[in-house]
């Protein structure tokens, strides 16, 4: 099967547009320095960097979480649909179809699958026939859950998990999926089936994602476009294929070379000659 990012020519709509923001939690600490980014409709804009590289906090600028973490955004805007956002309560963003997925898989642990899904629904007012054909979607696309729909949700593996977080930000009908480290704890088996899942969705249902994610190599197989974070800013964007072949992603994110696969031990040299540090 062909990349995305080789066979998907995508539509340069601006849905989601980051511009400048700066972020500091306690009122001291400065996490993000200056981040701008652009998720198109359509698309599939992945968010890399290693762990500490404000990816997790970029996506909670985004759906505006960041309060309960004693987290701001002092400086720049956060515009969706052309309209600012950074200032609405986190409720407002689902309705306007915008939904983070948050690291860890969080789930009601006491809830059976089947009513976790229905969690996602909650805010909907379009009738129980229209809410449970979208069951029926997530059931679709997520069969295991459908085996699995009576069990006690904190008792499915971690993979079953994920995908029940995923489901239920389905059945929120959103137009833009805020993923947060979807591969994190996960066997290299079941990364791929859940990053063909959201290629699936992308390229069926019309869902836009922006997701945060460590592996750097799997994200850009599946994604159209990429930012590079570290230490809070922006280091280097494009399309995902040519991000891929870059020199500098290839030696510093995915340990390889024009030379091949280097040891972690020179990988760790080169970081000392990063030009953008």
């Amino acid at each position: 099967m062909l990349d995305a990012a080789q066979t998907t020519d995508v539509q340069e709509e601006t849905l989601l547009e980051v511009n400048n923001i700066e972020v500091i939690y306690n009122h001291v600490i400065l996490v993000l320095k200056g981040v701008s980014l652009t998720v198109p409709k359509g698309g599939i804009t992945a968010l890399l960097g290693g762990n500490g590289a404000g990816k997790t906090t970029t996506l909670k600028a985004v759906s505006n979480l960041l309060h309960s973490e004693r987290g701001e955004v002092t400086k720049g805007s956060i515009k969706y649909r052309g309209t600012s956002v950074h200032e609405s309560e986190p409720a407002d963003l689902v309705q306007k179809g915008v939904i983070q997925v948050m690291e860890g898989r969080h789930c009601f642990e006491h809830l059976t699958v089947e009513e976790n899904l229905l969690t996602g629904a909650y805010t909907r007012k379009d009738g129980k026939a229209a809410i449970q054909q979208d069951l029926d979607l997530v059931y679709t696309y997520f069969p295991r859950l459908k085996e699995r729909r009576r069990s006690q949700a904190g008792y499915t593996s971690g993979g079953e998990q994920q995908m029940v977080a995923m489901g239920r930000a389905l059945m929120s009908r959103p137009e833009t999926i805020l993923l947060d480290e979807p591969s994190m704890g996960l066997a290299p088996q079941l990364v791929e089936e859940i990053f063909g899942i959201v290629q699936d969705l992308n390229e069926k249902e019309g869902v836009s994602f922006l997701l945060a994610e460590q592996n750097t190599n799997v994200a850009l197989r599946f994604a159209h476009y990429g930012y590079i974070l570290e230490s809070g800013r922006v280091v280097m964007d494009g399309p995902a294929a040519e991000l891929r072949e870059n020199p500098d992603v290839k030696e510093f994110y995915l340990g390889m070379s024009d030379d091949g696969r280097k040891s972690f031990r020179d990988v760790r040299s080169y970081r000392r000659r990063k030009r953008w540090l």
